[in-house]
């Protein structure tokens, strides 16, 4: 993905957390604690997507955002515990592209994230594409196809191939799968991955049994090959 999300987030604990769960998504994350540091840092690199906490000393959330519309047009998603209607229409009134009540869910945030860039691309006209070999992947429009011949994916298989996707070429560990399609109470349940990882392979692979584009690494987790290999007997 490679995009750049800037979080300001006073409680250093909550940042800290975020910031741990989108790196882990596959984005690229720079943390402020104030709104004087966020709007420093968004002036240095501008971000493609701002998650904006709205109580926080000094200068809160609603100045912050119209400071930020003077630097950048990128989407910012208020992330916060002021979930009344009245502070949801004003926030959204204002042009924010998302609000998130705390306390929030991990696969809720990736979600909103992930939606709120998609939207920006196809805005923009453009499209992620992922490609290795003859295995074409649109992570926008969730279009799948080998030899250019289309997949039919569910949305669970989906997403459990653009979360090996995210990583393609490394290994990711069977818990870190888990919690990126899932969710973390889902971080025990490696049956449920063995399964799908088997859904997967039959309608991505020539041969399921003898893999050459998601591989096992014994005890670690699984890996999408950059360029699929001969399988090792």
């Amino acid at each position: 993905m490679n995009e750049n999300i800037l979080l300001i987030e006073d409680d250093e604990a909550l940042a800290q957390l975020v910031q741990l769960l989108l790196e882990r998504a596959g984005y690229s994350v720079r943390a402020a604690n104030n709104g004087e540091a966020g709007l420093e840092i968004a002036r240095a690199h501008l971000p493609d997507l701002v998650l904006l906490d709205i109580l926080m000393p000094d200068m809160d959330g609603w100045h912050v955002y119209e400071a930020l519309r003077r630097i950048t047009d990128a989407p910012v998603l208020f992330l916060t515990a002021l979930g009344d209607e009245h502070n949801i229409t004003y926030g959204l009134g204002l042009g924010a592209d998302d609000y998130i009540v705390k306390p929030f869910g991990y696969k809720e945030l990736v979600t909103r994230v992930k939606a709120s860039l998609s939207r920006v691309r196809r805005a923009r006209g453009e499209q992620t594409i992922f490609q290795t070999g003859n295995l074409w992947v649109n992570l926008d429009t969730h279009e799948v196809k080998i030899d250019n011949r289309m997949v039919n994916l569910t949305p669970t298989e989906f997403q459990l191939l653009s979360a090996l996707i995210q990583d393609s070429g490394r290994t990711v560990n069977h818990d870190t799968l888990l919690r990126r399609v899932w969710g973390p109470e889902y971080s025990n349940r490696r049956d449920y991955l063995k399964l799908y990882i088997w859904y997967l392979r039959q309608k991505i692979e020539e041969d399921p049994r003898r893999p050459v584009r998601i591989v096992s690494e014994r005890g670690q987790g699984y890996r999408l090959l950059i360029e699929p290999q001969e399988a090792e007997g």
